[in-house]
């Protein structure tokens, strides 16, 4: 820029940028955008030397009505994982806005783990913008490559991604199958998306299929939900992140690179591959989810505060049907709607469910387990404040799983720890210990060699399941389902000779 010239982008209607113009004194930036405001984007783009001769040949008037404002296509979001997120103004941001979706900002994307690694604050709103920020990546991948999508299918994508984990309840997976009989958050994220497709006016329809898996075009639902999607590729670089555990981070976008749709077409069987250059990425991403799972998501604390945290909703559940009200005082009115009711899976896309659900966050088992620390009830008393304070149970992983007398053995000596506490009487003693005592397998398998699995195109074009293109050993590894069992109980009471430590 040269004295009082100023430079600044050009944008047409659309928001599309179109050249750069330079302003002055005769035509300052405001004079020039009401002019434009109404007129067709310059093409060729006007240079520097001939705006004053185009202005007067094409603006007669400078029109006084008030500048018309050029918004950008897009709505940025700054996110520390992947920088800076552009979200289409047309369809996605008005879902952003919505009530469902900004529910998210009030749900850990990590349940009881940011009590365990400080760091792990972060939500599923934001995992919910990674997603769709990665789904804009591999589309702009894979129409470079020759896939054609349509604008339809890339909003339609978009969306999906985005709403892929709306149906998530309070803490995450802590209290998936608490709430809710038969709960699983796949199906309350399809009804929610049902609920949202019929107030934006059918909109939703394609996104819908692809959630769905029924679109003619199945590369679009694997992009969506497969061992290989945008939500795994984002909540493992967005977990490691925030945890700062570093074995979870994992090359997204040298994944997204080397993935491409086969046949290049998308017809009805095209799937979604990854060249042969792309292997030890996917190598990386598998062995990084095994670590995560064995270090994050069921690191032993995350499993003893979630034990705490369920008996508690236990507790508080007895009390409302057996209709002891006053133990439960101050239960917060979302939360006491799903305690107080017997409903199923079969049930959540009625629409007072829905409604109940969509007010439903962490701030509710937050507050209500704070009223309870002053619970009349002792066990329930201790159980929130053991939550509030963080005085979670110990975890302690077993050889096998231990067999019913060992387990009377663990019990009576809960129950005698619950009377010597003077949480409990003799009467109820053994009952009480159900909700200090939990026996449970932590399960994971990195990957699944079944249909939906990983595939790898060779140079030569042909196509093989990953375990037949690499280290046959190491993908075998990864395979494998790991099953551990554990016990978790009060610190104070001692099981070391029980058990056998």
């Amino acid at each position: 820029m040269h004295g009082d010239t100023k430079e600044f982008p050009l944008l047409d209607r659309r928001g599309v940028r179109g050249g750069r113009l330079k302003t002055s004194k005769k035509y300052p930036k405001a004079a020039i955008f009401r002019a434009l405001g109404d007129q067709p984007p310059l093409s060729p783009p006007v240079q520097e030397g001939n705006l004053n001769r185009y202005l007067e040949e094409n603006l007669t008037a400078l029109p006084t009505h008030p500048p018309t404002i050029l918004l950008s296509p897009y709505k940025q979001f700054s996110d520390p994982v992947h920088g800076f997120i552009a979200v289409p103004r047309a369809l996605l941001l008005p879902l952003i806005l919505t009530p469902e979706v900004q529910r998210l900002r009030r749900i850990r994307q990590l349940g009881v783990g940011y009590l365990v690694f400080p760091g792990g604050e972060h939500t599923r709103f934001t995992h919910a913008l990674g997603a769709m920020a990665l789904m804009q990546d591999t589309l702009a991948s894979l129409a470079e490559k020759g896939t054609p999508i349509s604008p339809e299918e890339h909003q339609a994508a978009l969306a999906a991604a985005l709403l892929h984990d709306v149906g998530h309840g309070p803490f995450s997976h802590t209290l998936e199958y608490e709430l809710i009989d038969g709960f699983r958050h796949e199906a309350m994220s399809r009804a929610l998306i049902v609920a949202l497709n019929e107030r934006f006016d059918g909109t939703l329809d394609l996104a819908l299929d692809m959630f769905d898996g029924t679109y003619e075009r199945p590369f679009f639902h694997q992009l969506v939900s497969s061992q290989l999607d945008m939500d795994r590729l984002d909540y493992l670089r967005r977990d490691s992140f925030y945890t700062g555990v570093v074995e979870g981070r994992v090359g997204a976008q040298r994944i997204l690179r080397t993935m491409r749709v086969h046949p290049l077409d998308g017809g009805p069987d095209a799937r979604i591959v990854i060249e042969a250059k792309g292997i030890y990425a996917v190598e990386n991403f598998l062995i990084a989810r095994r670590l995560m799972y064995w270090q994050v998501y069921l690191h032993k604390t995350v499993l003893a505060g979630d034990q705490v945290l369920r008996g508690a909703i236990h507790r508080a559940r007895d009390h409302l049907r057996r209709g002891t009200l006053d133990a439960v005082e101050g239960v917060s009115p979302a939360l006491r709607y799903f305690l107080n009711r017997p409903l199923d899976a079969g049930q959540i896309d009625q629409p007072d469910v829905l409604r109940a659900f969509c007010t439903l966050d962490d701030t509710d088992v937050l507050y209500s387990l704070k009223r309870w620390t002053n619970s009349p009830d002792p066990i329930l008393a201790d159980l929130s404040r053991r939550f509030i304070e963080r005085d979670f149970f110990r975890c302690t992983f077993l050889p096998e799983t231990p067999a019913e007398d060992q387990r009377a053995a663990w019990t009576y000596r809960v129950a005698e720890g619950l009377l010597k506490a003077g949480l409990t009487d003799a009467a109820h003693a053994e009952d009480d210990a159900a909700y200090y005592l939990t026996f449970d397998l932590s399960r994971h398998s990195a990957y699944e060699r079944i249909e939906g699995s990983i595939c790898v195109m060779d140079d030569d074009g042909t196509v093989r399941e990953l375990s037949e293109t690499t280290d046959t050993a190491a993908i075998e590894a990864l395979t494998s389902f790991v099953v551990k069992p554990y016990v978790c109980y009060p610190k104070e009471v001692n099981l070391d000779e029980v058990i056998g430590a």
